[in-house]
């Protein structure tokens, strides 16, 4: 046999290339050639063997070449067959066009309903990329959609390495549409409110989100406690102020909590329309320019019109009267108040959501009593039933535990409720109103001994009350009015009115309002006006106090406070 000179590692039948790391076998027609093959008994000169080892060499670059080639078109061939299935969605742009061709004829399938039951099922889904992460050659994305969260697995052996990588450089907050097959994943997932999984076969992103944001929705989406545990773990996780969130209020109007914030709101409203319409109560609409104060005091906001001078309109307590001065007899609204108030507080703001109710009273001011013991514990009610998983959303990021309420609405005097602060220590001016802290003690002292977060407190000062409210027939030092709590703060305030005219402008002018400014409101009462009553409360503070927030800047959209107009 021939021996072949030059430096390798030769082994039984192959020999190892010293152009590669790796061990190649070749047979010794692929060494030396088919002419060499024959037994001749002369050994190869050492020039020869040279010669037939550069030889070689060249044949072991061809064939490496031709194996590159052929693999890089394969991978080739295999992305362009993928090359359809993502891309950035323009108006001319060939993503574009395979976008529309994709989704044509498919309906979008909400994230909060990806569940075991359409496992097997192809979807389409829309959402926002909320944070993903590389695994080998799968990419793991988590998809958010209006607070809801699944996972979606992008894998390369399914849609190729280059879709994997268009993938994989999305920013965070970049809106995508997919299309995949749903699946159980091996394990429970602790990190998505769905708990299937989407195996993606093809993705467009629709619109791109900066890559450096004012804050991060995955930050603002942290619950106290695990802010917390992250400092134990010497990780400390970025806590979100509220002036950065209100700054930024369109990015943080995306967590989860907030999604579900403001659809518990919007439940609210309708069981509040729900059950008043159920009721015979009829919704109508008061103007917001007025040209004069609707509370007294001097808390509004006065602005030119025209030449006049006007102002917000404090409450529709005036118009919704003449309402039922006009014969409508049970009428409500839901819109916006103003109060020019300089309270810093945890629950005021400048601009809420009124929810007003007004309606005839046919013998005693406890019928609008019974009206809110009814109204307000079918809200309640409803919301537990209707938004048990926004519910679920809001106690992941700010936990509290449901509402404690009796089927009997609890009520009690003014003067029950200052005699149990006494009792337990508190000094309360018994003729003036309740501060905050008060408030908080009562609403204690009412948990322990009744059980309940939702009280009534009624006959209130009248030295309190605005120049409308009916005085007590039996002591004119209080009034037909009551206050409605929740959680220990005040959410409702109600009352009889005044309907004889001049007991009407006397009150008016004893609380310093100019009668000529309210003439049309007094005038009508002139005409005949039946007894009637009513209340207000604020939305956004019953769904504050609902959930046990801790500021009412969290259930405003867009809040106004005394220092803040924008966004």
């Amino acid at each position: 046999m021939m021996a072949i000179g030059f430096k390798s590692s030769c082994r039984q039948g192959g020999i190892m290339s010293s152009s590669n790391d790796s061990c190649q076998k070749f047979t010794r027609e692929e060494m030396v050639g088919p002419e060499v093959l024959e037994e001749s008994g002369e050994k190869m000169s050492k020039k020869a063997a040279k010669k037939r080892a550069a030889t070689l060499k060249k044949r072991l670059y061809r064939k490496k070449e031709r194996e590159e080639a052929t693999s890089s078109s394969s991978s080739l061939t295999e992305d362009e067959s993928f090359s359809s299935n993502y891309g950035d969605v323009t108006p001319k742009s060939a993503a574009g066009r395979s976008w529309r061709e994709a989704v044509e004829g498919k309906e979008l399938t909400d994230v909060s309903n990806l569940v075991e039951e359409i496992v097997g099922s192809e979807v389409s889904l829309r959402g926002r990329v909320h944070n993903h992460r590389l695994v080998a050659k799968i990419l793991f994305v988590i998809l958010r959609e209006s607070g809801f969260t699944v996972q979606c697995v992008v894998e390369e052996a399914r849609v190729g390495t280059s879709m994997l990588n268009f993938v994989k450089q999305l920013s965070h907050e970049s809106v995508v549409e997919l299309i995949g097959l749903v699946s159980l994943p091996k394990k429970p997932l602790t990190a998505t409110s769905q708990q299937v999984e989407i195996h993606v076969t093809k993705m467009y992103c629709l619109s791109r989100s900066l890559p450096n944001l004012p804050l991060a929705v995955v930050d603002a989406a942290r619950s106290e406690a695990d802010i917390e545990k992250s400092v134990k773990d010497g990780k400390p996780a970025a806590r979100v102020l509220q002036d950065t969130r209100l700054n930024n209020r369109p990015l943080d109007l995306r967590t989860p909590a907030n999604q579900a914030l403001f659809r518990i709101q919007c439940h609210v409203q309708i069981a509040f329309r729900e059950f008043l319409l159920s009721k015979g109560f009829l919704e109508i609409h008061t103007p917001k320019l007025m040209a004069g104060s609707s509370e007294g005091g001097s808390a509004v906001f006065r602005l030119d019109y025209k030449g006049q001078p006007a102002c917000l309109a404090q409450s529709p307590q005036l118009h919704k009267q003449m309402a039922i001065c006009g014969d409508m007899r049970r009428v409500f609204e839901v819109g916006p108040v103003f109060r020019a108030e300089d309270s810093f507080t945890h629950r005021h703001l400048c601009e809420f959501v009124g929810l007003d109710v007004e309606m005839e009273i046919r013998m005693h001011y406890s019928e609008i009593m019974d009206l809110v013991g009814d109204l307000f514990p079918f809200i309640f009610t409803k919301i537990e039933e209707r938004c048990p998983k926004e519910l679920e959303s809001v106690r992941r990021q700010y936990p509290f535990h449901s509402l404690k309420f009796l089927p009997q609405t609890l009520r009690l005097t003014f003067a029950e409720g200052i005699q149990m602060l006494k009792e337990a220590g508190e000094e309360v001016d018994p003729l003036g109103d309740l501060n905050t802290e008060s408030e908080k003690k009562l609403g204690q002292l009412v948990l322990e001994k009744y059980k309940t977060e939702f009280y009534m407190l009624h006959r209130y000062p009248s030295a309190v009350r605005p120049f409308y409210t009916m005085p007590c027939e039996d002591d004119s030092n209080y009034s037909n009015s009551f206050d409605v709590f929740i959680r220990g703060e005040e959410i409702i305030s109600g009352a009889q009115r005044i309907h004889d005219p001049e007991l009407l402008e006397k009150r008016a002018r004893e609380c310093g309002i100019d009668v000529k400014t309210i003439s049309t409101y007094i005038d009508a009462f002139r005409y005949g006006a039946p007894p009637h009553g009513g209340f207000g409360a604020g939305l956004e503070r019953v769904v504050m106090l609902l959930c046990a927030l801790n500021n009412i800047r969290k259930t405003s959209l867009f809040p106004r406070d005394p220092k803040r107009l924008a966004p």
